[in-house]
């Protein structure tokens, strides 16, 4: 009886492949008929100039106007991030680096001559890493390209590319600091033992590239996924009662349609159109070939590693050893037992400050803010916990009410969360940019929730392959009727109040006056999140519905449709920042890390004996997903581009469903 107890209804949160399984065993509660936004009207909050909508590249060159701004806006053209140069360091702060070198503690020291190797492979965070942390980091992955062109003990890089799980527009940040490192003059070989078309995309950028001769080839093409969990949940008896508000608003899809949607289906073909597409133009640009040349060979089915060092793709074939031999040859260390290598890890705990590279005198602060939108801080809320609004707001508040930050730069990489909490954040956002210039900067994701932190910044820049948009919400319930007679459960309730059993009601499906109030409840937040994203992007509220209604666009079609301003990455938002706060571009500032992390005693027990703690991380998500979260959802469903045999979350879901199943059979 006590895994039954387990199995009580919850309202839909959020639509991720692998957080579904909260859905079967939360227990929480949702009260949609609370979940409005809060009024903002209090005090009228001034409009911050905007811009008008362009798409500004990162790279320097004319700025493409939108040859029809609103009316009010400001015409000043946003200015373009200026070309990476390894400046040479004048006699004196030379001097003070080989000093600093030399007095550095050991954890901090690197030999001249020494190779950084790093490993990129999985998942990369947005948010910065203690030394305690698992994992990789996008910031401090680009701060040691940084690094490494300016330090003189460094020769060259070795980049071990393994099968990524990030997005792509981390994969873009990182492949434009590959090619700003090589303009150092220093070499950057990549070695790839698993080949797709991600990391053929990041491994590309590098001068040399070498597999091993049995090097898994995998060059098919990219795929688009949408599962469907209806049928499914039909069978044990469960019936999902979702209001998602938006036509292409596919959060809940998975689990109240058994089959994708027209809209959907449009708008999962223009994003895979726009993936494929910039693919396609990278790699024939890297080769000198047409498109077409490009596709006609992928579609002929790469997977022997033979064919890429015929055609040019890559340099050799080599294993790891002999690349390294090569190495030790190429820096001058052919008589030495091992090549000369510092890692990932200790080479992010050398100082910027080491190198001469701390910056000037003024200050931009950097707020980062990833995964997630929670509210309040869970019991089970760590670190890496996402994005709690409570502790965020604290964070924004402190910038403003100081006077050192000339700027401010927020990061966002986040699908959305808890609509409350969102907005609660936009709120503060809106506040901090009435008191000085404010840049949002979007990562891999920035969508629904993550947009609506976004839209309330003056100037918004995107990856030309960031997830963003999806304006729309999603709520819901489930009803267990079927699954209760099934296993003979009674559940009786008393109340007062016409609607009082909206939310508690699990054993028998809503009235038809209360599924008039549940959609009303979400229509409701819909047109306050609408209306809102309006305003801040400076549209009536019709321009905005043409472009809302739950759509999720690439960063280059959100960018044509007004809803981001400029295309780049962290140093097109930081030009923008520096043009904002009136500092010349070629004036060095410093940024100050505000949501720098500390260590805490789970992750360095963690970091120093693995697993001693024995807390599975994936049950721990789930668990934290069921205290934390409750109310209407403004966030983007778990969208799965890659190839065919990435099911490893999905395969996790479906034997949850399937034990469930026969639990009961």
């Amino acid at each position: 009886m006590a895994r039954l107890l387990v199995l009580r209804s919850a309202p839909y949160h959020r639509s991720h492949l692998s957080a579904t399984a909260t859905f079967l065993l939360s227990h929480s509660k949702v009260q949609p008929h609370s979940a409005s936004f809060p009024s903002t009207a209090r005090r009228p909050l001034p409009l911050p100039l905007r811009v008008p909508a362009r798409a500004i590249e990162s790279s320097p060159g004319p700025t493409k106007q939108d040859p029809t701004p609103a009316a009010g806006e400001a015409q000043e053209p946003l200015t373009a991030a200026p070309a990476f140069e390894v400046e040479e360091l004048g006699w004196g702060t030379q001097l003070a680096v080989k000093l600093r070198m030399l007095v550095a503690p050991p954890w901090k020291r690197v030999r001249k001559g020494s190779v950084l190797k790093m490993k990129l492979r999985g998942e990369i965070s947005d948010q910065l890493k203690t030394r305690f942390s698992s994992g990789l980091s996008l910031p401090q992955i680009c701060e040691n390209f940084v690094k490494a062109a300016y330090d003189p003990r460094i020769s060259g890089i070795y980049l071990h590319i393994e099968p990524l799980s990030c997005g792509w527009g981390k994969v873009d940040e990182i492949r434009r600091h590959i090619v700003d490192f090589k303009k150092s003059g220093k070499f950057v070989v990549g070695y790839m033992p698993v080949c797709g078309e991600k990391e053929y995309y990041l491994a590309c950028a590098c001068g040399e590239l070498y597999a091993p001769p049995s090097a898994y080839v995998a060059l098919f093409g990219l795929t688009v996924q949408q599962t469907f969990l209806r049928g499914v949940l039909e069978k044990v008896g469960i019936q999902p009662e979702i209001q998602r508000i938006g036509r292409y608003k596919s959060a809940g899809d998975q689990l109240a349609r058994k089959s994708m949607s027209n809209e959907v289906r449009e708008m999962l073909a223009t994003l895979l159109d726009n993936i494929y597409g910039n693919w396609l133009d990278t790699i024939s640009s890297k080769h000198g070939k047409k498109k077409e040349e490009i596709e006609e060979f992928i579609n002929s089915g790469v997977y022997q590693v033979t064919r890429l060092k015929e055609e040019g793709w890559i340099t050799d074939l080599l294993y790891d050893d002999e690349v390294m031999a090569m190495l030790k040859e190429r820096v001058g260390q052919k008589d030495k037992k091992s090549l000369r290598m510092v890692d990932y890890s200790k080479y992010s705990r050398v100082s910027k400050w080491t190198l001469g590279l701390q910056g000037g005198g003024e200050r931009i602060a950097v707020i980062r803010a990833s995964g997630s939108i929670t509210r309040t801080r869970s019991p089970l809320s760590g670190p890496s916990s996402g994005i709690i609004a409570e502790q965020l707001i604290e964070k924004i508040r402190t910038v403003r009410e100081s006077e050192k930050y000339k700027a401010v730069i927020l990061r966002i990489d986040s699908p959305g969360g808890d609509a409350l909490a969102s907005d609660l954040m936009w709120r503060e956002i809106r506040l901090l940019a009435d008191s000085k210039p404010v840049v949002a900067s979007m990562s891999d994701v920035a969508a629904s929730g993550g947009y609506y932190m976004a839209m309330a910044a003056p100037v918004i820049v995107a990856e030309r392959l960031t997830l963003t948009g999806s304006i729309g919400v999603v709520t819901g319930k489930f009803c267990l009727q079927k699954l209760y007679e099934r296993i003979d459960f009674n559940k009786e309730i008393i109340s007062k109040g016409r609607y009082a059993e909206l939310n508690a009601a699990d054993q028998r499906p809503l009235r038809p006056d209360e599924a008039e109030l549940f959609e009303k409840s979400a229509q409701n937040a819909y047109a306050l999140f609408r209306d809102k994203a309006a305003m801040s992007r400076s549209m009536s509220v019709d321009q905005m519905e043409t472009v809302a209604q739950g759509r999720v666009w690439s960063g280059q079609d959100a960018a044509s449709r007004g809803l981001v301003d400029s295309l780049g990455g962290f140093s097109q938002a930081l030009a923008i920042a520096k043009q904002k706060a009136n500092i010349p571009q070629d004036r060095k500032v410093q940024l100050v890390e505000i949501s720098k992390p500390s260590p805490t005693l789970p992750e360095i027990l963690s970091g120093i004996g693995g697993s001693l703690l024995g807390v599975d991380r994936a049950m721990k998500g789930v668990l934290q997903d069921i205290t934390s979260l409750n109310g209407v959802q403004a966030r983007m469903d778990g969208i799965l581009f890659g190839r065919s045999e990435d099911f490893s979350g999905e395969n996790q879901l479906f034997l949850l469903v399937k034990d469930i199943i026969n639990y009961f059979d």
